[in-house]
């Protein structure tokens, strides 16, 4: 008798695992990308090609950054979910994406100072913990450099209630659209993180005061409402304590990232916990990833997703070794729609194109990214040539 040819190699990235309710079938997860082509902020057709491109049976997708309110815009042609018009036009997008096995989520974010006079309600001023203006030199979504961002307006003690309130509507709407849950954007500099952090917060209130349980009072206020209204099951969140985006930089990370930890792992269940890596050193020529995440890794009771410039191999140790659970990827899966295909073949993949994630176009840079079965179709039509 023949002997049996030895077991197929076991790609860490591509094995099953159970979040909560959800059974996954492997573990490359679509990060959430602003791409800034819902017109009049509310999601579009186009929307519905491009997300069930990247959807697998089991897979799970984030979707884009989605605004709570009117005044949680600041980029140009993103989607929101505070209107019905809204959250009707989100459904044929959730729909294609359920036809094909995926597990969708919907990111809910309030932008607060990183915006301008332009994208407010009457031209008022952004909202934010604070009235100082963003001074970092930044990079807009139509890729000008030096973007100069307007004076906010810091939010009155009495006003953060409501605020409150627009995300949990706006989660109450994302499962009323068809979502599997919701994501809560706490990183990156906006609303939740210009509270949290220490150098863009200087209230003198109960959400600010210097203390973690103030400047963290409001972002824990979000996910107990959130949680309230649509279950923890339901509920994660994206937190970057060692980002310094947009003049928000905490003096204490470490303590910052484990007290929003212990706040979480009180709600029974709640979902995953998906953090942002610290920035990436060049060390001979080769990128590495600082992996400073792994304590609160080993501290939070749910499904922890690690972020931060994976590719595949880096992607693969971290669930060998039991640092994360599951990988986001960005750009990546922006210009490769089949990537965990690509990752099962160990397949070359495409280049992505800066210059166009930010643009309207509903195709170019959005979904027209080669599968790798349109490749094959190429070498064989110049093969025959």
């Amino acid at each position: 008798m023949v002997q049996q040819q030895a077991a197929k190699e076991v790609i860490p990235l591509l094995t099953p695992y159970k979040m909560g309710q959800f059974q996954l079938s492997h573990r490359v997860v679509l990060a959430p990308l602003t791409r800034c082509r819902s017109y009049g902020n509310v999601p579009q057709p186009h929307a519905a090609v491009y997300y069930s491109q990247r959807a697998t049976k089991g897979g799970l997708l984030i979707a884009e950054a989605t605004g709570v309110s009117p005044t949680a815009q600041g980029y140009p042609e993103a989607p929101g979910i505070w209107t019905q018009e809204q959250v009707e036009a989100w459904k044929p997008i959730v729909d294609a994406v359920h036809r094909k096995g995926g597990i969708f989520f919907c990111q809910i974010w309030h932008v607060g100072r990183v915006s301008t006079y332009e994208f407010q309600p009457d031209g008022q001023a952004p909202i934010s913990s604070t009235d100082k203006q963003i001074t970092a030199a930044e990079i807009s979504p139509s890729g000008e450099s030096g973007m100069v961002y307007s004076k906010p307006r810091r939010l009155q003690t009495e006003e953060i209630p409501g605020i409150v309130d627009d995300f949990r509507r706006a989660a109450r709407n994302a499962i009323e659209a068809g979502f599997d849950g919701v994501e809560i954007h706490g990183a990156h500099g906006y609303l939740l993180e210009q509270f949290m952090k220490d150098s863009s917060n200087d209230r003198t209130d109960e959400y600010g005061g210097g203390s973690l349980e103030n400047r963290c009072r409001f972002a824990v206020e979000v996910v107990d409402a959130i949680v309230g209204e649509v279950g923890a099951h339901r509920v994660g969140i994206r937190l970057s304590p060692f980002a310094d985006y947009f003049d928000c930089v905490d003096s204490d990370p470490v303590a910052l990232g484990h007290y929003m930890i212990q706040q979480l792992n009180k709600h029974e269940g709640f979902l995953y916990c998906h953090m942002v890596e610290p920035r990436m050193a060049i060390v001979d020529g080769r990128r590495q990833i600082p992996h400073r995440l792994l304590p609160f890794r080993k501290a939070f009771h749910g499904t922890f997703i690690a972020a931060g410039g994976y590719d595949r191999e880096e992607g693969n140790k971290v669930v060998a070794e039991g640092y994360a659970d599951l990988v986001a990827y960005g750009r990546l899966f922006l210009a490769n729609p089949d990537l965990p295909k690509r990752f099962e073949l160990n397949a070359p993949l495409n280049k992505y194109d800066r210059s166009t994630f930010y643009t309207q176009d509903p195709v170019v840079g959005y979904t027209d990214y080669p599968f790798l079965e349109d490749n094959c179709d190429n070498d064989e039509s110049s093969n025959q040539a």
